[in-house]
């Protein structure tokens, strides 16, 4: 079964920096040759790229951690490793990505090709011809890899369409979008029929076109969640022009009025601000036996409803004998003509100053943390000072001396003299483990 995925979590690991070397230059008449080792390359960096051919988050479904490749360490004779390659990962067009540590959302493709660097690689370390100076000519010291970044996000499928079609389940909305695009959604005579959004483009006679979408259909308390729920009201909100379709056909003349409301408080519910897109209500089904009657209670029930701000137009078709399409088309083409894109993000902002007030912002992180095992060994954490560490070849003597230097610039001793370490205790950063002395 083709089944939908449009939003999906999935974890991003940028590739560490490729480590400095230690060496020096040794050739034959060449006496003190002075420092020859070479940088690290760059760890590859992961990217977003849209790709048009796609229309869900489906490839994600089983394939939900990435990890670009490490740079290459340097080498003698001052020669830089090689970088590695990015990771380039296909998404839709309409893809929205959210951090999930912060909550932002970092980046919204919907442009041909366009590109997202959601995890970038970390920088190569330097090699020892970076340390000479006149009081250490021949220096062993040379830094490791920066880290990668990493980040856990959410993907997001909205679907781009100038024309949604909206309606209730069975109201027609398959078979309009096979009669007028090259689409070819699956349509029974049963509910739900849809189960994925379905986009074609109109082609109109005088050289305009539009994309139309197909989505599924909506009932009450979709913006709850219920039936198909969220799922695709979400894809609703990027769309310029909403064509609401309503069946004619039923037994009870005041069903279509009924379910016209309800579709429009669900909208409501969800998002207030697609109730100001332009809509158009379509009356279908107008050759079965009913319709015109139904359509008449409609258009009364409408009349007499004074919480309607102002009356919609009304604009009956058959799809299966091609009533009226050509003309709502052209209607629907002269109103995408003088309506301007709408905030499509508004839904989007809401949920992220939720999401924000519960989350640390990370500017207000100290440089360090200082915490105690219960064995009494003394913990260093910290972004910054990970980094650091990570980033320290722990193989050279002078390449320690010269991170507890940086640990001591950074405020790291007297902070953990004004904690009560003494001389002689044990303090860890990671696995690494070292004697603190006064």
């Amino acid at each position: 079964m083709n089944m939908f995925v449009d939003q999906i979590k999935i974890e991003v690991h940028a590739g560490k920096g490729g480590d400095g070397m230690v060496a020096f230059r040794r050739e034959k008449y060449v006496p003190n040759g002075g420092p020859a080792g070479g940088d690290g390359g760059r760890g590859g960096s992961i990217i977003l790229k849209v790709d048009e051919g796609l229309r869900t988050l489906m490839d994600f479904r089983y394939h939900r951690i990435f990890k670009a490749k490490n740079g290459g360490n340097g080498m003698s004779k001052q020669m830089t490793g090689p970088s590695a390659e990015d990771t380039i990962i296909a998404v839709p067009q309409g893809t929205t990505v959210r951090d999930l540590d912060t909550g932002e959302i970092i980046g919204d493709l919907v442009e041909k090709d366009q590109e997202l660097v959601v995890a970038k690689g970390g920088r190569g370390g330097r090699g020892n011809i970076h340390f000479a100076s006149a009081k250490n000519p021949a220096p062993e010291i040379a830094e490791n890899g920066e880290p990668g970044e990493d980040h856990y996000l959410e993907l997001e499928l909205k679907m781009l369409a100038d024309v949604g079609l909206i309606g209730f389940p069975s109201v027609g909305k398959s078979t309009l979008l096979s009669v007028v695009t090259g689409a070819k959604p699956k349509i029974a005579a049963y509910e739900f029929t849809t189960l994925t959004p379905n986009l074609g483009m109109v082609m109109l006679p005088d050289g305009r076109d539009f994309a139309m979408a197909d989505m599924p259909g909506l009932i009450e308390g979709a913006s709850k969640g219920v039936g198909l729920g969220l799922k695709f009201l979400r894809h609703i909100e990027r769309t310029r022009v909403l064509l609401h379709l309503v069946d004619m056909s039923s037994e009870d003349p005041h069903q279509a009025i009924e379910r016209y409301r309800q579709i429009n408080k669900e909208l409501a519910n969800y998002d207030p601000e697609l109730l100001k897109r332009p809509q158009i209500v379509v009356a279908t089904k107008m050759d079965l036996p009913n319709s015109a009657d139904n359509l008449a209670t409609f258009k009364a029930d409408l009349t007499a409803d004074k919480t309607l701000e102002k009356q919609p137009e009304i604009f009956p078709i058959s799809a299966v004998t091609h009533q009226g399409v050509q003309q709502l088309m052209q209607l629907t083409a002269d109103l995408l003509d003088k309506t301007p894109a709408f905030d499509s993000e508004s839904h989007d902002k809401e949920l992220v100053v939720e999401y924000r007030a519960a989350a640390p912002d990370k500017k207000d992180e100290a440089d360090f943390t200082i915490t105690k095992d219960e064995d009494g060994t003394w913990v260093l954490g910290g972004e910054k000072l990970i980094r650091l560490f990570k980033m320290t070849d722990l193989t050279h003597e002078e390449s320690q001396l010269r991170f507890a230097r940086q640990l001591r610039h950074m405020g790291v001793d007297d902070a953990l003299r004004a904690k009560g370490v003494q001389d002689g205790d044990l303090v860890r950063i990671e696995k690494f483990v070292f004697e603190f002395i006064q």
